[in-house]
């Protein structure tokens, strides 16, 4: 499975490690994701996402029906129907 946040569409960063003496080797930075299971209640339906922490920190402060809605109007296709 793809290590891609269903709502941001954060992704795997590819950079260096740098050693001591600055010999350079190439590495990658995953994003922080989990699976968490939402109820939504306008809908009164159960939803899967596997997001990042940074999506679970913004649903936490918008609420996720406000959220999901926001994303289907900026044009973001999450899989959900809301």
């Amino acid at each position: 499975m793809s290590k891609v946040c269903q709502l941001t569409g954060k992704r795997p960063m590819y950079g260096n490690n740098v050693s001591h003496s600055n010999r350079k080797t190439r590495r990658r930075f995953e994003p922080n994701l989990q699976r968490k299971r939402f109820f939504i209640p306008e809908i009164d339906k159960w939803v899967t996402l596997r997001i990042s922490m940074h999506a679970l920190r913004t649903i936490n402060k918008k609420g996720i029906h406000a959220y999901l809605t926001e994303l289907k109007q900026a044009g973001v296709d999450i899989g959900v129907e809301i």
